[in-house]
């Protein structure tokens, strides 16, 4: 009998336990109790956001790109 190939995974296991458990030092325990969103911006994966524009900015860029 000949064992069936183990099917590749899309997902980089190798580098988020790499990352999370060596480069970060989590415990298994914490690591595993974490959420994706929670290891992202742990492990540096996530761009702050730029704020949005205040009132007086939107409206001028408003005014001068309007919709038809």
């Amino acid at each position: 009998m000949i064992a069936a190939a183990a099917p590749t995974s899309w997902f980089p296991w190798d580098d988020v336990l790499e990352t999370g458990l060596g480069l970060l030092r989590l415990s298994p325990a914490v690591f595993w109790a974490m959420t994706p969103r929670e290891f992202a911006f742990s492990a540096g994966l996530v761009r702050k956001r730029t704020p949005a524009p205040e009132r007086d900015d939107l409206q001028a860029l408003m005014a001068r790109f309007p919709d038809i």
